[in-house]
């Protein structure tokens, strides 16, 4: 495949629902200013979502919503879902951008968020069998760290997490290894930035990973600033399965920018922020859940074999 038709494809891999956005401010039972960056799972016949929701403090909470078909009709907690611990040092700010996988060994889903601690934002890890009591385990690494997702098996022997620390004011994509989901260590850069690439300044985990025969696919926002503000859209490479710190291929292009109203105008102007992914085996659909403009919540759709087709037919990575 010619590199220009590679870009031809990437941009047509997904399409925006026509209904967008599909929850918003509007929509909420009780106040709020925000409501964006959800988690995604299917969950029996339905599809949940963990939503971000800003109050009107500016603080940050998790609340659910439901959907049969995953597009209309969601069913919105009255109240809050998972709120910040304020005894807790680690939660004092408030909680942010959840991601959910079903750790299968624990028979539980694993969802990591970001909590905003007095020293600066943290990876907290929660589970829950259904989504109304939570046993929080406490933050899992030391500030500044974001954007983190675990693998939902383990890769060796290992549980392995993929977060985005700022090491030395650098902003790349990490992996770590725990035996126990409480002590991690054999730390290692997984994706870095790309000068000049519109993912030059920063990246950080999208969606939950999605483990394919292929190798895990890892979705991913890059963010280029420019002098009207930071853009943030949507990349994507594959990890191999058993040794996922090792990227096998890495989209140069992007697939999902900032294009419609409700993208560009909102909150902060410029935004695609994918944070959770439901697949339909049934039909081999992908939809892709996102916050848009840190405003609302908006999906857009693909076929997972062409994704798949599309990330193998990008160039492999040689590190």
């Amino acid at each position: 495949m010619t590199e220009l038709l590679r870009q031809k494809k990437a941009h047509e891999l997904f399409k925006r629902y026509k209904g967008n956005p599909i929850i918003t401010p509007e929509n909420w039972p009780y106040p709020a200013n925000a409501v964006f960056n959800p988690a995604a799972v299917k969950l029996n016949i339905e599809t949940l979502l963990l939503i971000r929701v800003e109050d009107m403090r500016g603080f940050s909470h998790l609340t659910v919503a439901r959907s049969t078909d995953g597009f209309t009709n969601w069913q919105i907690d009255p109240e809050p879902t998972l709120e910040a611990d304020q005894s807790s040092r680690e939660e004092r700010w408030g909680l942010e951008d959840p991601r959910i996988v079903w750790l299968e060994e624990q028979k539980q889903f694993g969802i990591t968020y970001t909590s905003f601690s007095e020293g600066g934002p943290v990876i907290s890890l929660a589970i829950t069998k259904n989504f109304k009591t939570f046993a929080r385990l406490g933050a899992l690494l030391p500030p500044e760290d974001k954007d983190a997702c675990l693998l939902p098996r383990r890769v060796r022997g290992r549980f392995a997490l993929i977060h985005r620390p700022i090491v030395r004011g650098e902003a790349h994509m990490w992996i770590s290894f725990s035996p126990d989901l409480k002590h991690w260590g054999d730390h290692r850069p997984l994706i870095k930035t790309r000068q000049a690439y519109w993912d030059c300044h920063r990246v950080g985990l999208a969606c939950q990973p999605i483990e394919t025969a292929q190798g895990w696919m890892i979705f991913y926002h890059g963010v280029r600033v420019t002098s009207a503000g930071a853009i943030y859209r949507l990349g994507l490479v594959l990890l191999n399965l058993e040794e996922p710190w090792k990227v096998l291929r890495r989209s140069d292009e992007w697939l999902l920018g900032p294009r419609a109203t409700y993208e560009r105008i909102g909150d902060v102007s410029g935004v695609v922020f994918p944070t959770g992914a439901v697949v339909h085996k049934e039909t081999n659909q992908l939809n892709l859940y996102y916050g848009a403009a840190d405003c609302t919540v908006a999906v857009a759709t693909a076929n997972l074999s062409d994704v798949i087709d599309y990330i193998m037919s990008c160039p492999e990575v040689n590190e």
